[in-house]
């Protein structure tokens, strides 16, 4: 910026007032400081855009870099998966074409040990849970929806009546 000093300041001043005159020097002034403002605001809007432009660089610079990272990692899990992919086929035919039985294609009986454990675990359960027996009974769905009102009435022992108090 310009290094200007109070006295040069004053010397400007003094130099207007005798150039210009006193009736004409208050709008000079305005007019200056207007042009001044909006030549301030040129520069910050130039500065903002170059600014702006310089950031849009570096995105799309590391849109481009990251676009490279994706398709180099699309193509190593590709090739990866393809890679197992024949390894698989190959072993499944090497397998096949030796008549080799798989066992996981054979139907198989449960043992019976697994079911005692099983039942034993769902025994167990239904006599340590917190869950009332006749929820369990209704296995946990229920019909409809009735209000709290609705369900007293209905659950009402049958020789009790309401009273009202007037």
């Amino acid at each position: 910026m310009i290094d200007i000093g109070l006295t040069k300041i004053a010397m400007i001043g003094v130099v207007a007032l005798v150039v210009i005159g006193p009736e004409k020097l208050p709008r000079v002034a305005r007019m200056a400081g207007s042009l001044f403002g909006r030549a301030q605001r040129y520069i910050n809007d130039v500065k903002s855009e170059v600014s702006r432009e310089i950031e849009l660089e570096e995105l799309r610079k590391m849109q481009k870099d990251m676009q490279e990272a994706a398709s180099d990692v699309e193509q190593s899990v590709a090739k990866n998966m393809s890679e197992a992919q024949d390894s698989f086929s190959t072993t499944w035919n090497d397998d096949n074409s030796a008549g080799l039985s798989n066992p996981l294609m054979e139907p198989s009986t449960p043992d019976p040990s697994v079911v005692k454990a099983k039942d034993f675990r769902r025994k167990k359960l239904a006599r340590t849970s917190a869950i009332p027996s006749w929820y369990k009974r209704q296995s946990g769905h229920k019909t409809r929806v009735i209000s709290g009102a609705a369900r007293v009435a209905k659950y009402r022992p049958a020789g009790t009546t309401r009273k009202f108090f007037h």
